[in-house]
């Protein structure tokens, strides 16, 4: 018999599936910009994808199976291993993208001259390739046995019972948060978020280091292309504000959980957390539609030409990445 659904469970399946509603199309449509727009083609773009790509199976993989862990179906410890881990991957691969982004943004003010000959279609494309090898790494460690199997199967025999543990499938029941503590958060998450900000700061003292150079008649074009990077960096800088603003509070809950076993951790913090995170994949479709004026270009495009049947007069690839206020 199915576990019947409280009034609180249903509302967050609610929420859950309005943030799915919202993330899979939005991401899609960052996909497609790119498809169709020849100006959307650069490694950075490359690496939108990739963290778009995550983010579409967030809202179409990962909410279903939070939904599903949410209502405490009754599973195998191995079955409910498997639920819990996507996650995992998908977070990890977020976070690598963003970080091959911001390394991205870096060399581009760099070494402007060479960035191209550096930075080719084949070498964004085996960074890929690594950013989500690494992740299925990272994610799936647990499946490799740093896991709560050990304590789970002391409480099945301690009840005399054989066999396979089931239990109520729920994450922390068996996610250890020794791995998730010391080994995701303070190796995969925490360092990379430090080092992405101190690339950013780097980014943006050496375009403002640029722009502060006397302008000159023969210096028109680097002026605008260092103005056109600090108005990409300060777009992708707030997508990487917005992850960390999202994922820290869930993090933040883990270390209570690991450090301080007997502190109460209101449950209602618990789900905003969740939420935070889940949101988060609907976030960035949002930001580059504001933000990049590519993006918005593009998006106006697709949904002229295949929503309102009312083709838009070709894109612009000459277009200013952003609006001039920005």
């Amino acid at each position: 018999m199915p576990p019947s659904i409280s009034a609180f469970q249903a509302a967050y399946i609610g929420i859950e599936v309005l943030i799915a509603l919202v993330s899979v199309p939005g991401n899609v449509l960052v996909i497609w910009a790119v498809k169709v727009n020849q100006a959307l083609r650069d490694a950075t773009f490359c690496f939108i994808v990739s963290l778009a790509v995550a983010d579409v199976a967030v809202g179409a993989l990962v909410i279903p199976l939070a939904i599903l862990i949410n209502i405490g179906p009754q599973t195998y410890f191995h079955t409910c291993l498997m639920v819990a881990c996507p996650v995992l991957i998908l977070t990890q691969s977020s976070i690598l993208a963003l970080l091959a982004i911001a390394v991205d943004r870096y060399l581009r003010v760099k070494i402007p001259l060479r960035y191209k000959m550096v930075v080719t279609p084949r070498r964004a494309a085996v960074a890929i390739a690594g950013c989500w090898i690494l992740s299925l790494v990272v994610g799936l460690t647990p499946m490799f046995g740093w896991n709560n199997l050990s304590a789970v199967e002391r409480a099945w025999a301690a009840n005399g019972s054989m066999g396979e543990p089931v239990i109520k499938c729920e994450f922390e029941k068996v996610i250890s948060m020794e791995y998730m503590v010391y080994f995701n958060f303070f190796v995969w998450v925490l360092p990379p978020l430090l080092l992405m900000v101190l690339i950013y700061l780097e980014v943006f003292y050496l375009i403002r280091k640029q722009l502060s150079k006397k302008v000159s008649a023969s210096s028109g074009d680097p002026q605008k292309y260092y103005g056109k990077e600090l108005k990409i960096a300060k777009s992708l800088a707030l997508i990487l504000f917005l992850f960390a603003l999202s994922w820290l509070p869930l993090h933040i809950l883990n270390c209570i959980t690991l450090f301080c076993p007997s502190c109460h951790k209101p449950s209602i913090l618990t789900y905003i957390a969740i939420f935070l995170t889940h949101g988060n994949s609907a976030m960035n479709p949002i930001v580059y539609a504001f933000r990049i004026q590519k993006f918005r270009v593009t998006f106006l495009k697709i949904w002229n030409d295949h929503f309102r049947c009312q083709p838009a007069p070709p894109i612009d690839e000459d277009l200013p990445e952003e609006r001039p206020d920005d």
